[in-house]
């Protein structure tokens, strides 16, 4: 007898406008106005959150904060404070935990969850995630916004299709009529190069997409064709897949003006140095492999990287081999608009013993990877 596993039930949570609304919880006078969370107008930062009455001016995350102020003069800007919004991502996220093991994070305000089978012994999906929405409003004081579907790349867009605070349920039978409108861009996978490449091909929406056949999508796409032929039929077998271990950390900034001193490059890797070791040692870990990251004045990007036999017990150590690596860039002659310093490759402190990583730094490097 041939056993059919049950439909899968999978609920996508999407906090709304992150991190402005925590700001705008923790600052009641800011609410009703116009808000970004970035940098400051008169620098090169770019937005990181916009608050819905900001984005009735067309202001938008990843747009420049100084083209955020054109669009809207009396849009107010505050910093991000990332700390705090770590801690209430963890908030939510603990949350989730009540509800299913099954759990995949995203970023700090998006996770899917498969409900299939749940600790709440619920039938309906659609109840665990209004139950979910209140669970979270009452911790936090924030409003979060919900799909429901059988797989993972309907419910994602369905979350979106009732914000602020929406539930969207879309029922397998009708997975085609919701998908069918929408365009192809909205498709995880399809960015602007792609989305560029179909409308020469006259493919707008999932429904000009789901026309095409697989050889024909093959044969433009390549290995991405059957992944396309599926996603426009409603079809995708991704599983959840629960927390994974970050695989880098890192510290990074786009400057006001673009930089050619290299004195003050090299100050700014030792502070970015100081900061990523730190928070690696807080995790209780220690990494061996070291990365710089250069943008241009030009925006072309490059990126230098070195691997060490032993692990780095210092954050001056992690400066020195970033040091190292700036001097295999065009820093000093070639402006530079972004630099920054991430750790890779490593392993907790507990798995070294209990004396740490003393004696396992060696200064022989072992590669060197453009």
């Amino acid at each position: 007898m041939v056993i059919t596993p049950p439909q899968r039930k999978i609920i996508h949570v999407d906090m709304d406008m992150f991190y402005a609304a925590v700001e705008m919880r923790d600052r009641p006078d800011l609410r009703g106005k116009p808000l970004v969370v970035g940098g400051r107008p008169d620098s090169r930062s770019v937005a990181t959150t916009a608050n819905y009455e900001a984005r009735k001016f067309g202001i938008h995350s990843g747009m420049s904060c100084a083209e955020a102020r054109r669009l809207c003069p009396r849009c107010l800007f505050i910093p991000p404070d990332f700390r705090k919004y770590q801690a209430v991502s963890e908030q939510i996220r603990a949350i989730f935990f009540e509800y299913t093991d099954l759990v995949e994070t995203m970023s700090l305000d998006e996770a899917y969850l498969d409900v299939t089978q749940n600790k709440k012994n619920e039938a309906s999906a659609t109840r665990l995630a209004r139950e979910i929405k209140a669970r979270i409003f009452s911790a936090t004081g924030l409003t979060a916004s919900a799909g429901v579907a059988a797989n993972m790349f309907v419910a994602k867009i369905a979350s979106d299709a009732r914000k602020p605070d929406g539930l969207c349920v879309v029922r397998p039978e009708r997975v085609m009529d919701f998908i069918r409108p929408l365009p192809v861009i909205c498709i995880p996978g399809i960015g602007k190069v792609t989305d560029a490449r179909m409308r020469q091909l006259n493919i707008l929406t999932v429904a000009d997409l789901e026309k095409k056949s697989l050889e024909f999508l093959e044969g433009e796409f390549g290995k991405s064709g059957r992944y396309l032929h599926n996603i426009a039929r409603g079809i995708d077998e991704r599983p959840v897949i629960p927390w994974r271990e970050r695989q880098s950390y890192g510290a990074e900034e786009t400057f006001e003006r673009d930089i050619l001193e290299k004195k003050f490059l090299l100050d700014f890797l030792r502070e970015c140095s100081r900061r990523v070791f730190s928070e690696l040692r807080e995790e209780g870990k220690l990494a061996r492999t070291v990365t710089l990251k250069i943008k241009y004045f030009d925006f072309q990007t490059v990126t230098r990287r070195q691997t060490f036999d032993g692990f780095l017990d210092s954050a001056e150590k992690v400066f020195q081999a970033a040091a190292t690596l700036l001097e295999k860039t065009e820093a000093g002659r070639r402006r530079v608009r972004l630099a920054g310093v991430s750790l890779s490759n490593f392993q907790p402190l507990k798995a070294l013993g209990q004396d740490g990583p003393v004696g396992l730094f060696k200064e022989a490097e072992k590669t060197i990877e453009a």
